[in-house]
């Protein structure tokens, strides 16, 4: 069985960097992909796929890409599982990445340094929004 993803698109808006609750920096982001499939008018839909990468790629990613920038990355499927806040079940896929390729040269304007914030993110109910994962479900 295979679970490969190799995607390249454009980011939806800036990444957003957290960190687990063992420590570890993970970025989140979402990428605009063109749909392989012509739509009946001829056109190409976009798909918005979610993804997520940790440690040093992701510090990097957040430091030197902002919204619209052009990115390729290769990883593997993920589906995570959660409950609502009505108490209804729910499924998520997203892409776990495991290289970030850069696809444009470097912006004459530099990225702001991202700082963590210390203060939990804020839950929509879907309990995406954190991740208590300890060390060894990490998928690396």
């Amino acid at each position: 069985m295979v679970n490969r993803v190799v995607l390249a698109g454009r980011l939806v808006k800036d990444p957003e960097l957290r960190k687990t609750n063992s420590d570890i920096s993970f970025a989140t982001f979402t990428l605009a992909v063109d749909n392989r499939v012509k739509e009946a008018d001829g056109t190409r839909g976009t798909l918005f796929i979610d993804c997520r990468v940790f440690r040093d790629q992701a510090e990097n990613l957040v430091k030197f890409t902002r919204k619209g920038s052009m990115i390729a990355v290769d990883g593997s499927l993920n589906q995570r599982n959660f409950t609502r806040q009505d108490g209804s079940k729910g499924k998520s896929v997203e892409v776990v990445v495991d290289q970030v390729t850069f696809l444009e040269p470097k912006k004459d304007t530099p990225v702001e340094t991202p700082k963590f914030d210390d203060t939990p993110a804020p839950s929509n109910g879907n309990n995406l929004d954190s991740i208590d994962l300890p060390d060894d479900d990490l998928p690396f």
